[in-house]
C-alpha cells in the first residue's frame, strides 16, 4: 500500500514538473511586454505642497502633493520599492470633474511633480496631476556626482569644434559616466521609459480612473507612445504635442541603425534648421526684425556671423559691465533656445544683430542688452537645488541603442551638420554619455508600436519647423500606430499648444469629449513671428516656463 501510494505521490510530482516546466517554456516563448505584473496599486495621501522656501510654499496652495511607491523593477512587483513625488490641482468644478489628466513636461529626466493650470476648461473638468519620473527630481532620483559643479564639468560641456576639443569631451563623458557606475545605485538600471509608463498606469489606477487621460509634451509624447501600446485598452485620451517617433528613439528601422548615436536617428538637427530657415525668412519680409537691416541673404548673412565667432569668438560685456565671450557654440546655443517659440524672435533677430556689429567693429566695448545662453559651467556654482544632469542620458541610454564607441560621435555629428547646419554637433554630443553609460534597463519597451488603442491617441506637430521634435516625426508616428490623429500647426517652434487658439480648442474638445479633429486640421499660430503679444495669463506663463529649453540642448 505504501508503495502504491509513493508510486501515486511521485506521478502527482512528475505531472506537476512537466506542468511547470511548459508553463516555463511558454513564459520563455511569450513575447507580450511586461505590464504592470501584479504590482500592488499605491495608496495615495494628498496633503499640502511644501515649498523649499514660505513663498514657494504660498505659491504651492492651491495644490495637493503626495508620494506613491512603486516597484523599483516590475519584474519583481512586491520586492523593493521606490517612490514617486506627485502633484495635484484639483478640479475649479468638482461636480462636473471628469477624472484626472496626468501631464509630462518633456526632457528626457525634467520634473514634472506640478502641472500647469493649462487652460479654464481643462482646470474645470479635471484633477490636474503631475509626477517627477523615477529617478528624477524629489522621486527617488539618481545621483552620480557630488555637486553642480563637479556634474558640470564633466556632463555640461560645449559641444566641440576642434580636434582637441573633441577628444576632451570624450575625456569628460568617459569619466562622468565611470562615476554613474560607481555612485547611481540601483535605480539606474530601471529608468527606461517603459517603467515610466508602467508606473504611469499604476498612478491611473490610483487616482480611480478607468482609463488614461494624458497630455505629452516633447519627450513625454514618447511615454504617451509607450502607455499606448503596453496598455492600449486603458488609453481614453492621449494628447501629444512635440512628438518624437519612437523607433527613432530607440532602435532606429534596421539592425544597422542600431550603431548610429540616437540624436542622428532622431534628427532634431533637421528641425533645428527649418526653424532657422523659416525665422530668417520671416526676419526678411518684417522691417520689425534687427537683424534684416536691408540684407539680401540673411541666411548668408547667419552663416558669416557663425564664420566670423568661429575664428574669433567675441568678448562683450553684459548688462551689469562684466565681461563674457561670446563662442561660436554660445551663438548656436542662443540660435536654438530662441527657435523654440516664436514669441521669442524679436528678441534673437536683436541679439544676432548685435552680435553682428559687434564682430564687424571689435575695437567698440559692446554692452548686450539682451538674454544670450552662456556656457553650461558658467550656469550654476551652487550646492543646492542638485540639477541633475545625469537624469537625461540615464533616460535616452536605457531607451535607446548606440554604438558603444565614442570616437566615432565626431563623424556622426559632422555628418549631422552637413544636413542640418549649425546644430548637428549641438543634438548629436547630447547623447554621448551614451556611448559608455555603464547599464542597460533589461524592461525598456522597443515595440510593437501598432497596437490597436481603445480610443484614437492625438498627435501634433509643427509644420514649418521645430528645433527639437522635428515634423516628419509626428506624421511618421501617425503612419506607425494603429489608431492615430494628427493634428498640424502652420507655425515653428518646440510644442504647438502654446501658440495657438486653434490647437487649444482641439485639444479641449479631444481631451474633454474624446473628439479628435478631422483629419488634415492644419490650425493657424494666434501671432506672427514679430508681432507684439498680449501679457500672459497666470496659467500661460506656468505652462511657458515648464515648457521652456535649458540653457543649452
Amino acid at each position: 500500500m505504501e508503495s502504491h501510494v509513493r508510486r501515486i505521490s511521485l506521478a502527482v510530482v512528475l505531472l506537476v514538473a512537466a506542468l511547470l516546466g511548459s508553463a516555463a517554456a511558454a513564459a520563455a516563448h511569450d513575447h507580450r511586454p511586461l505590464g504592470t505584473n501584479g504590482a500592488p496599486v499605491p495608496q495615495l495621501d494628498w496633503g499640502p505642497c511644501i515649498g523649499a522656501t514660505p513663498e514657494e510654499t504660498q505659491q504651492l496652495s492651491d495644490y495637493e502633493c503626495t508620494t506613491a511607491a512603486v516597484p523599483l523593477s516590475y519584474r519583481n512587483p512586491r520586492g523593493p520599492q521606490i517612490e514617486l513625488a506627485l502633484g495635484r490641482l484639483p478640479a475649479a468644478n468638482p461636480a462636473a470633474k471628469l477624472g484626472s489628466l496626468f501631464w509630462n513636461p518633456g526632457g528626457p529626466g525634467a520634473p514634472g511633480k506640478i502641472p500647469p493650470p493649462f487652460s479654464a476648461a481643462l482646470h474645470e473638468r479635471f484633477d490636474l496631476v503631475g509626477f517627477d519620473p523615477r529617478g528624477v527630481g524629489e522621486s527617488t532620483a539618481l545621483r552620480c556626482f557630488a555637486s553642480n559643479e563637479q556634474a558640470i564639468e564633466l556632463f555640461g560641456f560645449e559641444f566641440p569644434i576642434t580636434r582637441a576639443q573633441e577628444l576632451d569631451v570624450i575625456r569628460r563623458s568617459v569619466t562622468g559616466t565611470r562615476l554613474c557606475a560607481q555612485n547611481g545605485g540601483p535605480v539606474m538600471s530601471h529608468m527606461a521609459t517603459g517603467n515610466v509608463a508602467r508606473d504611469l498606469e499604476l498612478l491611473r489606477q490610483a487616482v480611480g480612473d478607468k482609463q488614461l487621460t494624458f497630455l505629452g509634451f516633447s519627450y513625454g509624447t514618447h511615454i504617451g507612445a509607450v502607455y499606448a501600446n503596453l496598455f492600449p485598452q486603458r488609453v481614453r485620451a492621449l494628447a501629444l504635442d512635440a512628438v518624437i517617433d519612437p523607433v527613432e528613439w530607440t532602435t532606429g528601422e534596421s539592425p544597422g541603425e542600431r550603431e548610429i548615436p540616437v540624436e542622428f536617428r532622431a534628427g532634431a538637427f533637421i528641425g533645428s534648421y527649418d526653424a532657422l530657415q523659416t525665422f530668417l525668412a520671416a526676419c526678411a519680409r518684417d522691417d520689425r526684425c534687427a537683424f534684416a537691416d536691408g540684407h539680401p541673404n540673411l541666411l548668408r548673412k547667419y552663416d558669416r556671423l557663425l564664420k566670423r565667432l568661429r575664428r574669433d569668438p567675441l568678448e562683450l560685456f553684459d548688462p551689469s559691465g562684466q565681461p563674457f565671450v561670446v563662442t561660436y557654440q554660445v551663438a548656436v546655443y542662443t540660435t536654438l533656445g530662441g527657435l523654440y517659440d516664436p514669441a521669442a524672435s524679436t528678441e534673437l533677430g536683436m541679439i544676432l544683430q548685435d552680435l553682428w556689429t559687434a564682430t564687424q567693429d571689435r575695437r567698440r566695448q559692446i554692452r548686450l542688452e539682451r538674454a544670450i545662453v552662456r556656457p553650461r559651467r558658467a550656469l550654476v556654482r551652487q550646492a543646492e537645488p542638485y540639477l541633475g544632469f545625469e537624469w537625461g542620458p540615464a533616460v535616452q541610454c536605457t531607451d535607446s541603442d548606440n554604438p558603444s564607441n565614442p570616437f566615432v560621435w565626431p563623424f556622426w555629428a559632422h555628418k549631422a551638420d552637413r544636413i542640418g547646419p549649425y546644430f548637428g554637433s549641438a543634438w548629436l554630443y547630447f547623447a554621448l554619455p551614451c556611448a559608455t553609460w555603464p547599464v542597460r534597463d533589461p524592461d525598456r519597451y522597443t515595440g510593437p508600436w501598432n497596437r490597436h488603442t481603445a480610443n484614437p491617441v492625438l498627435l501634433i506637430g509643427n509644420r514649418l519647423g521645430d528645433p527639437a521634435t522635428p515634423y516628419e516625426d509626428a506624421v511618421s508616428t501617425q503612419r506607425r500606430m494603429a489608431n492615430a490623429r494628427l493634428l498640424t500647426l502652420n507655425s515653428y517652434g518646440h510644442t504647438a499648444f502654446t501658440q495657438s487658439g486653434c490647437v487649444v480648442a482641439a485639444v479641449e474638445r479631444y481631451l474633454i469629449e474624446q473628439q479628435p479633429p478631422p483629419h488634415g486640421t492644419v490650425c493657424e499660430p494666434d501671432f506672427a513671428p514679430f508681432d507684439p503679444r498680449p501679457a500672459e495669463t497666470e496659467a500661460e506663463d506656468a505652462l511657458a516656463d515648464a515648457l521652456a529649453p535649458s540653457a543649452a540642448p
